[in-house]
């Protein structure tokens, strides 16, 4: 029996616990934001209302405050959206106990300071000593995971024996985990793959969204390698896995529907998606600039599409 804190209790860091009390550790999902859904979770005998569903009642929920990094904790799993990557960062400078963490938040960041695209693991490692960082990614849908449908997903750490010492603890009959040293790989595909969910989304119909498809994969391959990850890696959970489930279903290809309808982003975001956070459209707008004019354009045409037509507020025109 493990103790494992989970910051971030929204869908994914609450379904997340779901695996971690099923391997019988003693887990606290906490939240450093929204102190509202905690007091909610908390009144309503642990029912969460993005999963719809009741935690478990072993579960602890409570406010993130930097006194529970004081505990020693056998896990800390990340599961804040991008944007409280730099809050999290912050926290964990003052981490007293070489704790391992496992970090859910996928994404890219551009680094002004040294003109690069960095990923979380990164961000996080950024201005604090360097932290025992593994990177989970992959094709699960937080409200399957919280039903225990058949899920997979890849733990990454350039030390796989570390990736797999996490794994054993999370590991169940519903909750497969896959391993790989390519943490770069991972987080690149496990970023862009939402760029292109939207892109497939768009197609006028099934024929158009499978050309798509393929050629979205060339792109991934083309950047993956072009940030210094392995291709084989594309091929893999972090790669296709992820981006079927995206592109089957969620906000992203929502999005892409409407752009492919002719909508601009703002008018279909204020119209028909005004509470959503679509992740596509947030991850174009941080590595959007830089794409364009550091990236070959010839090789990642529908890439440049969605991000000209996010930037510039323009229709999605991709021939």
């Amino acid at each position: 029996m493990k103790n494992i804190l989970i910051i971030g209790a929204g869908a994914m860091g609450a379904a997340f616990t779901f695996p971690c009390i099923d391997n019988k550790h003693n887990v606290t999902l906490s939240e450093p934001y929204n102190f509202k859904l905690i007091k909610k979770i908390n009144s309503n005998n642990k029912f969460h209302p993005s999963l719809k569903i009741r935690l478990n009642k072993k579960l602890i929920v409570k406010n993130f405050t930097g006194k529970l990094l004081n505990k020693k904790w056998d896990l800390i799993v990340i599961a804040v959206s991008s944007i409280g990557i730099d809050l999290v960062r912050d926290y964990l400078k003052n981490l007293k106990y070489n704790t391992k963490i496992l970090v859910l938040t996928k994404g890219l960041k551009y680094y002004k300071a040294s003109n690069k695209i960095i990923t979380m693991s990164e961000q996080i490692n950024k201005g604090v000593k360097k932290l025992d960082l593994s990177v989970l990614k992959g094709p699960c849908l937080a409200k399957e995971l919280a039903k225990k449908i058949k899920s997979s997903t890849i733990i990454a750490n350039k030390n796989i024996q570390k990736a797999k010492s996490i794994g054993s603890l999370i590991s169940t009959k519903y909750y497969k985990i896959e391993y790989s040293n390519d943490v770069k790989g991972v987080e690149i595909c496990s970023a862009i793959k939402n760029i292109y969910a939207m892109l497939i989304g768009s197609g006028e119909g099934s024929n158009t969204s499978s050309s798509i498809f393929t050629k979205s994969i060339n792109e991934m391959i083309y950047l993956t390698k072009h940030f210094k990850g392995k291709e084989d890696t594309v091929y893999g959970l972090a790669g296709i896995g992820d981006l079927y489930v995206s592109a089957v279903g969620g906000r992203n290809s929502k999005m892409g529907e409407f752009l492919g309808k002719g909508y601009t982003f703002k008018i279909a975001k204020k119209r028909f998606m005004p509470n959503d956070t679509i992740e596509g459209a947030e991850l174009a707008k941080e590595i959007g600039k830089y794409f364009l004019k550091k990236i070959n354009n010839k090789k990642i045409p529908l890439m440049v599409a969605l991000l000209k037509a996010i930037l510039n507020n323009k229709k999605l025109n991709i021939g």
